[in-house]
């Protein structure tokens, strides 16, 4: 056929997806074309990824997959399958709050909190990658060790958007819980 189309061939429009969600090990049957965010939110119930723009713009929706911070309604269920995701809801692991969770308490790092999941999120994926050494636009020599100093935190979060104009204590709360700032 001159369209590509060949008769007989039906598009696969489902897929089954095995994947590892806050430690939960979760078999989903999904349409190819749902992305992360969706199914956290609507097929299983964990509403803490936020749908802000849709468009990756905002960094609300942001989620760990395999320890790296992505914007979860740019991805895919089908590419996160056989992979681990940990939400906000996830990340605290036990009874306590985790210590970027606290820090933004104790920051009063949020206001009306919309953005604060991809916040915590995003900086726990950010604080990782400092660890790791990953460079940034920041530092002068990428060969040097990165520093959780403000100007590090504040162009490593910059694809988190916060409405409300909190990042005057955001960006000291994630500093306070990496042990940089007090």
């Amino acid at each position: 056929m001159a369209d590509g189309y060949q008769s007989g061939i039906e598009p696969r429009l489902n897929t089954t997806v095995d994947i590892v969600i806050n430690g939960e090990h979760r078999i989903e049957t999904v349409d190819n074309r749902v992305t992360l965010l969706d199914l956290l939110r609507e097929g299983i119930d964990l509403t803490g990824a936020k749908k802000g723009c849709d468009h990756g713009q905002c960094g609300a929706c942001t989620v760990l997959c395999n320890g790296l911070r992505v914007n979860s309604c740019l991805v895919l269920a089908v590419m996160a399958d056989g992979g681990d995701v940990t939400t906000i809801e996830g990340v605290a692991g036990g009874d306590g709050l985790h210590p970027l969770q606290e820090s933004f308490i104790g920051f009063d790092a949020l206001q009306c909190g919309y953005c604060t999941p991809g916040q915590i999120c995003s900086a726990i994926g950010m604080l990782a990658e400092i660890e790791a050494g990953w460079p940034s636009a920041v530092m002068t020599d990428v060969a040097d060790t990165p520093e959780v100093s403000e100007a590090e935190v504040r162009e490593r979060m910059s694809g988190n958007l916060c409405r409300c104009g909190a990042y005057a204590n955001i960006v000291p709360a994630i500093r306070n819980a990496s042990g940089g700032e007090r």
